[in-house]
């Protein structure tokens, strides 16, 4: 596991004359998988000058905290990586995932008006409901069926109703070989154990690696996409989760393991059927 933490968010000294040349990005909720990828990543940018903040140095609920960031840094381009993802736990606590995912991100979006910085920020594909039967556009009407994706429509409506200069990438279930907990990373534990894993097939979408998203993010910082607006983002290949955890047991070579199929599972928040995205 690697050891990468985000950098501080607030340096001691200021920006250099060389530093001021170069364009500024601040990377919001930098602890998390998507944002310690861009870290790992990060030289691979021209002309660039990065200031990665955590959830705990920059709330994004917290108008002060906002304030007090963009007013030291002024970045050109804003990555909010901050996010309310629980999606169990906001069927219980839906005021603490609209608090974060659409009142937050609304306080990101009035700032970044005020500063000029361009708005590139992570949706997600649970902001449609999944009956479509084939994939999603950026033209579909969007129709969430739990409380997570409610709130993440929320925060793209804020986002719409203030700024011009933006982009909204919905992306579909996002892991990191590297960094965070999330399926990837949850099915190799278990089969390093030799346990049973027991996944359901009844949902189908496209497993997206937080490398490619970051490469699809840097086009983006780098003007080779400029129609703002909403953009769609996943990896290519189709799976449903069953077939994606017998995909990681073989990737790993972890043999002996047995990948069963099982859809009696019950969760508290409706997940869509089927959330592939164009």
């Amino acid at each position: 596991m690697s050891d990468l933490k985000p950098e501080i968010c607030h340096p001691e000294q200021g920006r250099s004359i060389e530093e001021q040349k170069k364009v500024t990005i601040l990377v919001t909720g930098a602890n998390g998988q998507l944002g310690l990828t861009i870290q790992k990543y990060k030289n691979e940018y021209e002309n660039a000058v990065f200031i990665f903040c955590t959830s705990e140095e920059l709330n994004i609920t917290n108008e002060a905290s906002i304030a007090e960031v963009f007013k030291r840094h002024q970045p050109d381009y804003c990555i909010n990586c901050a996010a309310y993802t629980n999606v169990e736990k906001a069927e219980e606590e839906p005021e603490k995932s609209f608090l974060v995912n659409a009142e937050g991100v609304k306080k990101i979006a009035v700032v970044c008006k005020e500063y000029q910085t361009t708005l590139i920020h992570i949706s997600t594909d649970y902001v449609f409901d999944g009956e479509k039967g084939a994939p999603y556009t950026v033209t579909d009407k969007p129709n969430p069926i739990n409380e997570y994706g409610k709130s993440k429509l929320k925060g793209e409506q804020c986002i719409q109703e203030l700024l011009t200069a933006y982009f909204i990438i919905r992306t579909s279930w996002l892991y990191s070989k590297e960094f965070g907990k999330n399926f990837y990373k949850t099915i190799v534990e278990k089969a390093k154990e030799g346990q049973e894993i027991r996944v359901v097939d009844n949902q189908i979408g496209c497993p997206t690696d937080t490398v490619n998203l970051h490469y699809f993010i840097k086009e983006l910082v780098e003007g080779k996409n400029t129609l703002y607006g909403i953009k769609h983002y996943c990896d290519t290949e189709i799976l449903s989760w069953f077939d994606f955890a017998k995909k990681i047991v073989k990737q790993n070579e972890i043999e002996e393991v047995e990948v069963v199929c099982d859809n009696s599972y019950i969760t508290k928040a409706k997940r869509p059927k089927y959330s592939v995205l164009l």
